[in-house]
């Protein structure tokens, strides 16, 4: 059994992807996580406390989710491919790229630290899979792997921008399939 503390920090993940930082209330926590006012402040100092641990909690599963991509495949190109094709929901946006529209985020090193820490990583742990392929022959000397993860990471957050602006979940495969084209032009 979940103890309330986990079904607080789910209930402001789930609500900071659906409405944002700002839009989101103590109260509307409190309700979709079935817990008191008492328990919500018995755990976390305040909502922008729950809100690091609930983006924390959001960027650890994502992290999960890519980590398990990212480990698929024998090339590098597959690999990176797999990160693409991973299953999303478009029209919902990202879990963690979401956050950082919203403009009280932005403005607070704190809460916008658990975005910045994830999306670190991922341009890391990306130039780290195209580096790989360099390193085999796979992917020509010449590739910029820092430039290539950070085309991947805008794909990715791109396309979940125009998925949501034409209510089309096909324009995100459309950005993802194009960058997989552009990944192939690096082979060897």
């Amino acid at each position: 059994m979940k103890a309330t503390k986990e079904h607080l920090v789910e209930a402001a993940a789930e609500l900071l992807w659906e409405r944002g930082y700002a839009a989101t209330s103590p109260a509307m926590i409190q309700k979709r996580s079935h817990a008191g006012q008492g328990s919500m402040y018995h755990h976390f100092s305040g909502k922008a406390d729950l809100a690091v641990t609930a983006m924390r909690h959001s960027a650890g599963q994502l992290r999960l989710a890519t980590e398990t991509a990212l480990d698929s495949g024998t090339t590098a190109l597959e690999r990176v491919g797999a990160y693409l094709d991973m299953e999303r929901t478009p029209l919902a946006g990202c879990r963690v790229g979401r956050l950082v529209q919203d403009p009280d985020v932005v403005a607070d090193d704190r809460l916008r630290a658990p975005v910045e820490e994830f999306f670190t990583w991922l341009q890391q742990r990306i130039a780290d899979v195209l580096a790989e392929g360099v390193r085999t022959g796979e992917l020509r000397p010449d590739t910029d792997v820092a430039a290539m993860a950070s085309l991947v990471i805008a794909t990715v957050q791109g396309g979940y921008v125009l998925a949501r602006a034409q209510q089309d979940q096909a324009a995100f495969r459309r950005a993802t399939e194009a960058a997989k084209s552009a990944l192939a032009h690096l082979r060897a």
